[in-house]
């Protein structure tokens, strides 16, 4: 006969027999309250609707004060391991349970009885059922608090406190794998500046550390790579100290660790290699081990767990940035094997997110990297090519991209904003863009709908990126799918083909606007930035259409926005909208030429040299209009400043920039030249203002660019008789 199926007690009644007065039942329910959550959140978050946790903190609490005052103390004993399980359970992998047993105050108390063990705590005797063997508490509870140190919402430990260095001390030198452990957890949790890296260096930690690799268990080995990872970011000084003959051979056994038999001890070492070579690139300079490196972290994908998902962004934070790695990398098909997995399917979201990251480094530096990852899919249909002739070109890159259109439109909003992250490095190859296959349907439709994201992720997320050192954490109140997908359109907009009418048509362009009125400044930054490209070189009509939406008084107040990344973009705008025809010119002097007004009070205070560039080529455009337009920038050039009479332009000339000097000379070229009626009048005014002997003293200027200008300005000169 079939055994009877046991009913769990529902939740409910767990929390009332927690408040049983009877030490045995309290004991069942902890143990069953423990049980029932293991690796279940759907549970946990119902235990944490009922309070659980705090009940559970309070007889944690209350049973402390018992062992204290009791010499017969086994319940009490059974009763502490029980609740301190109980909330390591909550905690493991949830934040939402480290932030209940935060909020209960259950965590002083388990520091308490690590920090200052009671001899009547050391062993507990069998429980009644006998089916447990003896536990220490000490156990139970480094095992609670280290699940609360594997979450970034834990307390920050103070290493600079010698009381509590000297506890970390003896956690690290604890035989108890927990212990030790948690001794690791804290550094890796806790550890964020250089003092506290030196601090930790120079209390031996390193040394501790560095002998649990060499001699200590699985968990230690791990812990201690994570450890050791978090003390070397960005420390070029610790690391070399590690490295030297004090230590001992310490980089050989991370490199050693590397080909461990565990896939997860070989993913923390690479990530720890990774770490020293980003901070001292003179360390691990052999091609070998970067070699080794890469296809170790290709090798790891394949794993079907955590580690899986955790390898691309290892492998991410290895490649970005170094053409010399991706090089490498490509030569080791790594593009292949990231598509391979994302054609597989069904993937994990963080692993998904991954992998399109990793692909997006890729292709962040090297035309060969696009190239190979465009023409995959082209490669992999070549067989049914025949049937599809005549649709050209286009369409295979439709073919090609709907793998990240696909991701776009994905659930998780930490892969839409990934997929955007990959759109925005393969859309940098100029050959593509210019033949226009990146503006159609199967990306802009998706893409322009990512403005449009109603969840609570975009509408109230914090910007994260994923675990590299070299990249900030958090932008407060700054979307990560908003800015990411922002960053693809500034790309795809530019499209030097008359398709951007698509754009337009997907409402996509009124979005922009829309978003450059963002509370947020990085917002407005970026949403000026994708409209700075859209109207480059773009015909009249849709200039003229994107000046509407904007309206003269919202441009001017962009112009003057606090922000100067906000600032540069606005003029950079107001740039590319004028350059044209007489008629476009007239923007700037719509509503009393109050966009005419507000560059010249930038330029004038500029606070820095991209400000001052921007603005120069929008007053450059401008004065290569007609006389009125001319004469109207010739008077912001010669307005004085307060400072010893001396104008911006003069000090733009004799900047140390190159590009604000040749931004500056072409305005002059513009104004002075010799087929306008007003030039020679413009030309004494210039000369006045000592702008023109400016000028000659950078007839020898180092950068061609300037050099060729400056001439041309003299030469112009000389039209009119001057020697």
């Amino acid at each position: 006969m079939p055994s009877a199926t046991v009913n769990k007690p529902r939740p409910s009644e767990l929390l009332s027999r927690l408040t049983s007065a009877e030490p045995e039942v309290k004991v069942r329910a902890l143990r069953e309250v423990k049980n029932q959550i293991i690796g279940n959140r759907t549970k946990k978050l119902s235990f944490l609707k009922l309070g659980a946790v705090s009940a559970v903190a309070g007889i944690l609490a209350d049973s402390i004060d018992d062992v204290t005052e009791n010499n017969n103390c086994n319940n009490t004993n059974n009763i502490l391991v029980q609740s301190a399980a109980a909330l390591g359970s909550f905690a493991c992998g949830f934040d939402a349970g480290v932030q209940a047993v935060l909020d209960a105050g259950a965590f002083p108390n388990l520091l308490r009885l690590l920090a200052n063990p009671n001899e009547k705590l050391d062993y507990i005797p069998n429980e009644d059922d006998c089916s447990v063997n003896p536990v220490k508490v000490v156990d139970a509870v480094a095992r609670a608090l280290r699940m609360i140190y594997q979450s970034k919402l834990a307390p920050k430990y103070d290493f600079l406190q010698q009381k509590n260095m000297e506890f970390l001390i003896s956690l690290l030198n604890s035989e108890k794998e927990n212990v030790s452990g948690l001794g690791a957890s804290i550094i890796t949790r806790s550890c964020e500046t250089n003092l506290e890296q030196k601090a930790l260096f120079d209390a031996g930690i390193l040394r501790k550390l560095n002998s649990l690799l060499e001699g200590g268990s699985l968990s230690q080995r791990d812990a201690s790579l994570e450890s050791l990872a978090t003390i070397f970011r960005n420390n070029p000084e610790v690391i070399s100290k590690f490295a030297g003959p004090e230590i001992g051979r310490p980089l050989s056994s991370i490199i050693d660790l590397a080909k461990d038999r565990y896939p997860r001890t070989r993913l923390l070492a690479c990530m720890c290699l990774i770490v020293i070579r980003n901070a001292s690139p003179h360390f691990l300079q052999d091609i070998g081990i970067k070699t080794k490196l890469i296809h170790i972290l290709l090798e790891l994908l394949d794993d079907p767990g955590q580690v899986g998902d955790e390898a691309p962004f290892a492998f991410s934070s290895l490649i970005v940035q170094k053409e010399d790695l991706q090089k490498l990398a490509l030569e080791a098909n790594a593009i292949d094997k990231l598509h391979h997995h994302i054609k597989k399917g069904s993937l994990h979201p963080r692993r998904y997110e991954g992998i399109l990251l990793a692909l997006a480094d890729m292709c962040s530096k090297l035309e060969s990297c696009r190239s190979k990852f465009l023409s995959l899919q082209v490669c992999q249909t070549k067989s049914s090519l025949g049937a599809i002739q005549g649709f050209g070109l286009q369409w295979h890159f439709s073919v090609v991209l709907n793998l990240v259109a696909d991701a776009l439109t994905d659930y998780n909003a930490g892969v839409r904003a990934a997929a955007c992250i990959c759109l925005k490095s393969v859309t940098r190859s100029i050959k593509n863009l210019s033949a226009g296959y990146f503006m159609n349907e199967t990306i802009v439709i998706p893409l322009v709908q990512l403005f449009l994201d109603p969840s609570t992720s975009v509408q109230h997320g914090l910007y994260r990126w994923q675990q590299k050192s070299e990249r900030p954490d958090t932008f407060p109140l700054l979307d990560v799918v908003w800015v990411a997908a922002l960053g693809a359109t500034s790309n795809i907009v530019v499209d030097f083909t008359t398709r951007k009418s698509i754009f337009v048509q997907c409402g996509g362009m009124k979005l922009l606007v829309q978003l450059a009125k963002s509370m947020e400044s990085s917002v407005r930054s970026n949403a000026l930035w994708a409209l700075k490209n859209f109207v480059f070189q773009a015909d009249n009509r849709l200039k003229e259409g994107v000046f509407s939406e904007f309206t003269a008084s919202l441009l001017s107040s962009l112009i003057r926005d606090p922000e100067p990344s906000v600032q540069e973009q606005a003029l950079a705008l107001v740039r590319n909208l004028v350059d044209g025809c007489i008629n476009l010119i007239e923007f700037v002097f719509a509503e009393d030429g109050l966009i005419l007004g507000a560059i010249g009070r930038q330029l004038q205070c500029a606070s820095k040299a991209e400000i001052g560039i921007q603005g120069m080529y929008a007053l450059c455009n401008v004065a290569s209009g007609n006389e009125f337009h001319k004469e109207a920038v010739m008077q912001l050039l010669v307005t004085q400043m307060g400072d010893k009479n001396q104008s911006f332009v003069i000090k733009f000339l004799q900047s140390n920039d190159s590009r604000l000097c040749t931004a500056t000379v072409w305005t002059i070229v513009n104004l002075t030249c010799p087929s306008s009626p007003g030039a020679l009048g413009r030309l004494e005014k210039l000369r006045n203002a000592g702008i023109v002997t400016q000028i000659k003293n950078m007839v020898n200027d180092p950068c061609v660019d300037v050099k060729l200008r400056v001439r041309t300005v003299l030469g112009q000169s000389m039209a009119f008789g001057d020697n």
